[in-house]
């Protein structure tokens, strides 16, 4: 009978694509095969989704600052610029969230992009 060396590693492979396919249904979990397939396709997706999670982020940031801005009398585009003239350095995450948490702080910060904005032109 030949000698097998590569039972422990092998075995240690096949248990970790078996364990990372837990909570699927059916031989997607049972056979390695069809489990290797789904946690490859798995892996690919989460990949991508790291990266479109950074863009879904942003988006929801901007339409948030652009909401409180318009309450305030300017749109997103005059608010970020004005922001920049007066060398106000916030990023869009924290202004997000002074937009949905502190409502007055955000109004200051526009105050002060309008005051720029009157005093550029």
């Amino acid at each position: 009978m030949p000698r097998t060396k590569t039972v422990v590693p092998g075995r240690a492979r096949r248990r970790k694509i078996l364990k990372a396919a837990k909570g699927n249904y059916s031989g997607r979990r049972k056979l390695y095969k069809s489990a290797l397939q789904t946690v490859q396709r798995g892996g690919q997706y989460a990949f991508e989704h790291r990266r479109t999670r950074k863009r879904d982020f942003r988006r929801l940031w901007i339409t948030r600052i652009n909401a409180a801005a318009r309450i305030n009398g300017l749109s997103y585009s005059t608010l970020i610029a004005g922001l920049k003239r007066a060398n106000i350095e916030v990023n869009r995450k924290l202004l997000a969230d002074l937009a949905v948490r502190d409502a007055g702080a955000f109004a200051r910060l526009a105050q002060a992009a309008k005051a720029t904005k009157a005093a550029v032109a």
